[in-house]
């Protein structure tokens, strides 16, 4: 059984490796996590347009194109770029990591912590015209908690829901579920119109509609996707008439495209052109601490990492600081657990990433009966980061004996492949979020919807559910210490560094503010 390694290493953010983020992505040069690849396009390819330049429009450059548009079923962070703007959730999530309203202009907790009550903003109505209320949040709960979606397991602690009126919605817990809130400033959050669900069906996710500031108007798969103003929205209409949002899986022509005017806003930054992008005076470069992390599933249901011994030995063959330094020049930090320095639950003691050890190696080979080494096969976005990422990790486990071959997919791909168990191991990272629970349960719990590694473990199990009941963040924090513990001991995922959230923009786009959770909020951006 491997002990945890107590070497000093500083550690400063799911994506894949590299920047793809899954919301779970792959890899990237700076916010990465389940759901950041991307079709290859004539955009990716290498395509760079004119100027785009208007005040009345705002085109966005994106790593990848969105999978889905139903929050139903999103697991990438790409999709939420686009959906935090025709949907709104029923608690916002503030700049500084707090909560807020949302379509719910206040909430209470009992004091058992059975009973959440939520008290919803009036007057609000869909984008088709049709009325948000109560009756509309009960439809949507509701259908997040099917057993096809992929939010049922953020829900599964409520047993009922009554609407006593239509502005009040009241959520009956089996037990005090402290990661309510969040959840519900995310996917589970989103309120959709339930007359279009019924309209569309599963044509839904290609034609969402919602009460928030955008509408969808059209969109081309792996080229653009374009926005308009929704000018009878609740809080005021956006100051921007159209955004068009354009996909780059090559993230140098993404910035190729920002430094012509083509667009005036990235999702992120090559970490080699940082310097001179910070140095350019037309654009600006906002570079914060993020709550994602990065690195790769092992398949713990099939060989060969259905041996312990044999995920240990490629936990202990990887220099994660080599990483960080070779493909991200700095900008991002290694790491070793589901929590970023930037989450509450942040312990740098248990973040010390192992440096890397011959002789422990050996000593794991030998006792998973490979003394010799073994192959196995790592899934990975088509993208650069995640290719010289994972052709850096390749090397790295060569010098044991250990050979992983690379195999590049489109993101989708990737994702399903994930989803259905269908990898050896899978490049894969988290976009991160505030509440820590949304950084771990959904990932480790035996049977949770986005467990790629088909992990299962009665302590983890324990551990997470265990959390989930407890109010104060201090005592969750000691809960969440000891699951790092055991994922150390169990490797079902190998963590490697925590990206940063960079983005770069032109000096005439105005109101940009980051969020923690690296989502760009669009209503209150303007252009000169």
């Amino acid at each position: 059984m491997k002990k945890v390694r107590s070497t000093v290493m500083a550690a400063a953010v799911l994506i894949a490796m590299g920047t793809l983020t899954a919301c779970g992505s792959a890899a990237s040069s700076s916010n990465t996590g389940n759901g950041s690849g991307g079709t290859s396009t004539g955009n990716s390819a290498g395509t760079t347009t004119t100027s785009s330049a208007s005040s009345n429009t705002l085109y966005i450059g994106l790593q990848a194109d969105p999978p889905t548009l139903d929050p139903m079923l999103s697991t990438a962070l790409v999709d939420r770029q686009i959906m935090l703007n025709i949907y709104d959730t029923l608690i916002a999530l503030e700049p500084n990591g707090s909560y807020g309203p949302g379509l719910a202009k206040k909430w209470d907790v009992s004091t058992n912590g059975l009973t959440v009550t939520l008290h919803l903003q009036t007057g609000v109505k869909f984008q088709d015209g049709t009325p948000f209320n109560a009756a509309a949040v009960k439809f949507n709960l509701k259908r997040y908690m099917q057993p096809d979606s992929a939010r049922k397991a953020q829900l599964s602690d409520i047993t009922s829901i009554d609407t006593p009126n239509s502005s009040t919605v009241v959520l009956h817990l089996k037990k005090p579920f402290s990661p309510l809130i969040g959840i519900l400033s995310g996917r589970s959050g989103m309120m959709v119109s339930p007359t279009a669900v019924q309209k569309e069906g599963a044509n839904f996710a290609n034609q969402p509609v919602g009460t928030g500031p955008y509408k969808f108007k059209d969109r081309v798969k792996g080229d653009h996707l374009t926005l308009v103003a929704n000018d009878n929205y609740w809080q005021g209409a956006p100051k921007i008439q159209k955004v068009v949002y354009k996909i780059f899986t090559n993230p140098n022509v993404e910035l190729t495209n920002l430094e012509s005017g083509a667009v005036q806003l990235i999702d992120t930054v090559p970490a080699s052109q940082l310097s001179s992008v910070k140095a350019n005076p037309n654009f600006v470069v906002s570079n914060t601490a993020g709550l994602g992390y990065q690195g790769f599933y092992l398949n713990t249901s099939q060989a060969p990492f259905n041996n312990q011994y044999l995920r240990e030995a490629v936990d202990a063959a990887i220099n994660r600081q080599t990483i960080v330094n070779v493909v991200f020049k700095g900008e991002a930090s290694p790491g070793w657990s589901p929590f970023s320095p930037a989450s509450p639950v942040y312990n740098a003691k248990l973040d010390t990433p192992p440096a890397p050890n011959n002789a422990m190696v050996k000593k794991y080979l030998q006792e998973g009966n490979k003394p010799n080494g073994f192959s196995f096969t790592l899934q990975t976005a088509n993208s650069p980061i995640s290719a010289q990422v994972a052709q850096l990790i390749q090397s790295m486990l060569a010098q044991d004996g250990i050979k992983m071959k690379i195999q590049e997919l489109e993101f989708g791909t990737l994702l399903s492949n994930n989803s259905n168990h269908n990898f050896q191991a899978s490049a894969l990272g988290w976009s991160g979020r505030v509440d820590p629970d949304q950084d771990s349960y959904n990932f480790w719990h035996t049977g949770a919807p986005d467990n790629g590694s088909n992990f299962s473990n009665p302590t983890v199990d324990k551990l997470l559910q265990e959390a989930r009941t407890v109010s104060s963040m201090s005592q969750r924090k000691q809960l969440y210490d000891q699951f790092v513990t055991v994922m150390h001991q169990q490797d079902p995922y190998i963590f490697l560094y925590y990206p940063n959230n960079t983005y770069a923009y032109s000096k005439n786009l105005h109101g940009f503010q980051p969020y923690p959770d690296g989502v760009f909020r669009l209503r209150e951006l303007s252009l000169s």
